[in-house]
């Protein structure tokens, strides 16, 4: 936004014109929703938080320095707001963080998947665009959830929004080597945590066809009741949950096994969906009362490859937000 709208519309802002308002920060909204999810793993808490965010910049216009964009001020109330309400709502987490077998504590808060549709419009600068799905993939966000929150502001404002160190410093009223001390640690944990490579890479390696042919068959093997069709699609430690349920299986055989137990006992409709940057599907089981497909869960593949690495299977993932009808007639 050139410096003479921006203030322009400031300045009506401060006269009390909502609309003005609205046109100073709309182009952030995405961004800075995208912003809260990474430091919550929640759309809801996302959501509440952007709300309080755009609230308190209206109420705080007088306060603002006019003497630049908007963007860094707007990310300073909202990452604030997040390093207060984080100690009070604690870590969200997947199954697949405790060990197999391990029972995780009875307070355990799961992380959600992010529609891709949030991150703004889809004929925005294609690389930009990369960039912003790549920070939203499951793995990365769930280990950011594993950092103390302060260290957890430090990486995104540094690593993914590209702040400077003197100005996340100023953002988070810290000083420069605190930003650095805290960056060096949070690498290092995400390091250990996070995924060895982005799905970004995947997709450049095996390419669109590639990965669309492996979500294709992946689909049908579902539909078909084909376990052999699905576990030939894994890779050998493939991991595969189901939150909010706290178990989980890993590599083919149990897998395998836990498919036949229970998912292939009934019918299934798949529908291709984009959560975290990744490949999805509304997954819908057959209910004989109403005589149609009804949501069974969001599936969130993790490919490494031409296989899938991991299954997240969202069970009590809202529908709407990512595209997908409620049911499905046979």
């Amino acid at each position: 936004m050139q410096a003479s709208r921006m203030r322009a519309l400031l300045e009506a802002a401060r006269a009390g014109d909502a609309d003005s308002f609205g046109r100073l920060v709309d182009p952030f909204r995405a961004e800075l929703h995208a912003h809260c999810y990474r430091m919550f793993g929640s759309v809801h808490d996302a959501d509440d938080v952007l709300q309080e965010t755009l609230i308190r910049a209206w109420r705080g216009l007088a306060g603002f320095e006019d003497g630049g964009s908007v963007r860094p001020w707007l990310y300073k109330i909202a990452t604030n707001r997040c390093l207060t309400l984080i100690e009070r709502r604690g870590r969200r987490e997947l199954p697949t963080d405790f060990g197999p077998g391990a029972a995780p504590p009875t307070e355990s808060v799961w992380l959600e998947p992010y529609p891709d549709d949030r991150l703004g419009r889809p004929d925005a600068d294609p690389e930009a665009r990369y960039l912003s799905l790549e920070a939203v993939e499951l793995a990365f966000v769930a280990a950011l959830q594993h950092l103390p929150p302060r260290q957890r502001a430090v990486l995104v404002l540094r690593e993914v929004l590209g702040f400077p160190a003197a100005e996340t410093a100023g953002l988070l009223e810290i000083t420069v080597a605190a930003v650095n001390s805290a960056l060096q640690r949070a690498r290092r944990t995400v390091g250990e945590r996070g995924p060895g490579h982005s799905q970004r890479e995947v997709l450049s390696a095996v390419g669109e066809e590639g990965v669309g042919d492996l979500a294709a068959r992946y689909a049908s093997a579902w539909e078909l009741d084909d376990v052999d069709g699905i576990v030939a699609l894994l890779t050998e430690d493939a991991r595969y949950s189901m939150p909010p349920l706290p178990e989980w299986y890993e590599g083919r055989a149990d897998i395998r096994a836990f498919l036949l137990a229970k998912p292939l006992t009934m019918r299934w409709r798949f529908r291709t969906a984009r959560a975290n940057g990744q490949i999805a599907f509304g997954t819908y089981r057959w209910d004989e009362d109403i005589s149609a497909f009804v949501p069974g869960g969001l599936d969130l593949l993790v490919l490494r490859g031409t296989r899938i690495a991991e299954v997240v299977s969202f069970l009590t993932a809202e529908f709407g937000p990512f595209g997908l009808p409620e049911r499905i007639l046979d």
